[in-house]
């Protein structure tokens, strides 16, 4: 099976295409790429999130890459994505490498690139590793590679607490104290990933769920939708906690649970972020939103005269215009939400505090935030189903909706945009919009709509998924 780079990395399935050999190829690939990236001279950092076999891909990422002659800082441990990212940044490295699968079932892992700024690696980049593969893949050669211990041995790769340059940092921007003061009740399921161990050391009387390590996940995906997320919502209802927080496989995604164990989405999120940032904060700039992400930010940005930037999906575009605009916050519907000031990366356990320092800031439950936005802007309910497809079935959905309907759900289709999929807007202008697209990590074919009601969006999707379109 071929190497392949999606939206957010090379992704596969553990023993089957994700093994140590092609590890090894990869790993040679992007040392030879970072050997001609900016501060190369500060070497790399290398950190694996809480999958099986993790750890040991990202030693042998680290064997491969220091063999190169590139100095490599390794995490000693489980650590986020954000971690890494902010690791480079304030090592001033190369860039990168990230061993996890995100938010994948457990049987994937993945090989996570980051460029010297601090975030993903933009597409060009990748295009240049993966020409440096397609050549060492032509050699059958196999990689050179000295063992860990000697490399350390040698100075060429040392262990670096990325944990504790990360937490410093949190401590630094985030209140914490305000929200302790505030006396929020929190509670913060890990998912079994990479954020486990992390929130209590920033919130000591956080209540935890799914806080150890469990690389199977408890049979899930450990992604922050509604349905992964029933116990948290049920803790938050049931004991009466203010907030419920979640984060993803490698902590850089985040989920919200309102006191009435309600699920906020991202959507939500990002409106209640950009209200504070601006009207509070007082904070200017640009706003970027990825094509699936609620028409309720065009709004935002209308009111506050901000310029919003839309990009197809993937953070990597997002990261782009964080370096290179003066971007204020940047969010994708998944969950991934970057702010300036920090890193250009998603760091769902930084927005997750900086959303209970809302709470705290403006004495507000995050179910009374959310009714503001609906106040304001008018209701907005979101919801997104992933069907599982060979790449014949992905071809055949994608082609049915490229005849460009003229009605959905019994909706007008008023207008049609391709950015990334198809995205039908429907009559009256306002009233909703569905969007078809095939995942970049995984064999699936991804329907998301927003409507009015959660009634409009449950029918579109219902009639999306079985072809009721005419």
């Amino acid at each position: 099976m071929p190497i392949t780079f999606g939206t957010d990395g090379w992704r596969g399935i553990i023993a089957d295409d994700f093994t140590f050999e092609n590890v090894e190829n990869v790993a040679l690939a992007s040392a030879r790429f970072f050997k001609h990236q900016p501060n190369i001279k500060n070497g790399i950092v290398v950190g694996y999130d809480a999958r099986f076999l993790s750890k040991e891909f990202a030693i042998r990422t680290a064997e491969v890459i220091a063999s190169e002659g590139v100095f490599v800082h390794l995490a000693p441990s489980i650590v986020t994505t954000p971690m890494v990212s902010f690791g480079i940044k304030k090592l001033r490295a190369a860039g990168g490498v990230v061993i996890t699968a995100s938010h994948n079932t457990a049987e994937y892992n993945g090989f996570k690139l980051k460029g010297y700024f601090g975030g993903p690696a933009h597409p060009e980049m990748i295009a240049k590793v993966e020409r440096q593969l397609a050549g060492i893949l032509g050699k059958r050669r196999k990689p050179k590679r000295r063992s860990l211990s000697e490399l350390i041995e040698k100075g060429i790769v040392r262990y670096e607490n990325l944990g504790k340059l990360y937490l410093n940092e949190i401590k630094r921007k985030i209140n914490l104290d305000l929200i302790e003061q505030a006396r929020l009740r929190i509670a913060y399921d890990a998912m079994h990933g990479a954020g486990q161990g992390v929130m209590e050391l920033l919130l000591p009387e956080v209540k935890l769920l799914r806080n150890s390590y469990n690389p199977s996940f408890g049979g899930i995906h450990p992604e922050p939708l509604p349905q992964n997320l029933v116990e948290l919502s049920q803790t938050v209802r049931d004991e009466k906690y203010d907030l419920g927080i979640a984060t993803d496989g490698d902590a850089d995604r985040v989920g919200a649970i309102d006191e009435n164990g309600t699920f906020v989405d991202p959507h939500r999120v990002f409106g209640i972020l950009i209200k504070y940032l601006v009207e509070v904060k007082g904070w200017k700039g640009e706003l970027a939103k990825s094509f699936s992400v609620s028409d309720m930010i065009d709004e935002m940005a209308a009111k506050y005269r901000l310029k919003l930037h839309t990009t197809p999906i993937g953070f990597k575009y997002l990261c782009r215009l964080m370096i290179e605009r003066n971007i204020l916050i940047a969010a994708e519907e998944s969950g991934g939400i970057g702010l300036r000031g920090h890193i250009p990366e998603r760091d769902g356990i930084y927005v997750g505090l900086l959303l209970a320092e809302i709470m705290a800031v403006r004495k507000k439950k995050l179910s009374e935030l959310v009714q503001e936005l609906f106040d304001e802007f008018g209701p907005r309910y979101y919801d997104r189903i992933d069907v599982h497809v060979t790449e014949k079935e992905k071809q055949t959905i994608l082609k049915r909706f490229s005849s460009k309907p003229s009605t959905i759900g019994g909706m007008n289709v008023r207008d049609i945009q391709t950015l990334d999929g198809y995205k039908f807007f429907f009559d009256p202008p306002g009233s909703g919009w569905l969007l078809v697209r095939a995942s970049g990590t995984e064999p699936l074919v991804r329907f998301y709509a927003e409507a009015s009601t959660p009634e409009l969006v449950k029918s579109l999707l219902k009639d999306a998924v079985e072809g009721n379109r005419t």
